[in-house]
């Protein structure tokens, strides 16, 4: 289903985060002009693009879908390693909660390929799919007012790196000295949908 989603976006109801990836891949492989903006989610694709002609940019996108919901499994996407100092402040809670020594909490973090689903919460917050089970823990009660900027953190089945400081409920295993976002840059943000990210112990 193409839903109408403001005045110019149009959101794609994929059913899943794998075709939501794939529609991504292939909208910014043969990007419609008008299209200035594409964020997919775990099972939509929002399009935004102002000016276009809707029931023909509806139609378009409703071939592409068909399309990627023929094809399976996770498109293969780059690697990105991020080095980590496992010192964060409920790595020993986590430990506890997951019923594991920090060395196991570490060797299950740093032991999976994990994907990024999506970005939200916040700039180049990135939604790290793969998460060992062990690792699903509930967030905080209490959120922090401030979680420093590179603070790597687990949170229900998902890791995630803090891009910068911001109020947070995550639970902290440690810090990276990589950005992950970054103004300056093209595209200011690391991480990209369907792309493919390991941990591993600095």
């Amino acid at each position: 289903m193409i839903r109408a989603a403001g005045e110019h976006g149009l959101l794609v109801e994929t059913g899943s985060l794998e075709a939501s990836h794939r529609l991504d891949a292939a909208l910014r492989a043969e990007r419609p002009r008008e299209v200035v903006e594409i964020v997919p989610g775990p099972e939509t694709v929002l399009v935004v693009a102002p000016g276009a002609d809707r029931e023909r940019l509806r139609a378009r996108l409703a071939s592409l879908a068909e399309g990627v919901r023929e094809g399976a499994g996770m498109a293969d996407g780059p690697v990105v390693t991020i080095p980590v100092v496992y010192d964060g402040a409920d790595l020993e809670s986590v430990a506890g909660l997951a019923g594991l020594s920090v060395e196991e909490v570490v060797a299950r973090h740093t032991g999976r390929e994990l994907v990024v689903g999506w970005l939200g919460f916040a700039p180049g917050f990135a939604y790290l799919t793969g998460l060992d089970p062990v690792l699903h823990l509930p967030r905080l009660d209490t959120p922090r007012t401030s979680v420093p900027a590179g603070s790597v953190a687990v949170a229900g089945p998902y890791s995630a790196v803090y891009p910068t400081a911001s109020p947070g409920g995550w639970r902290l295993l440690g810090r990276t000295s990589t950005r992950v976002w970054d103004v300056s840059a093209d595209p200011p943000s690391l991480f990209r949908p369907g792309m493919r990210v390991r941990f591993e112990r600095a």
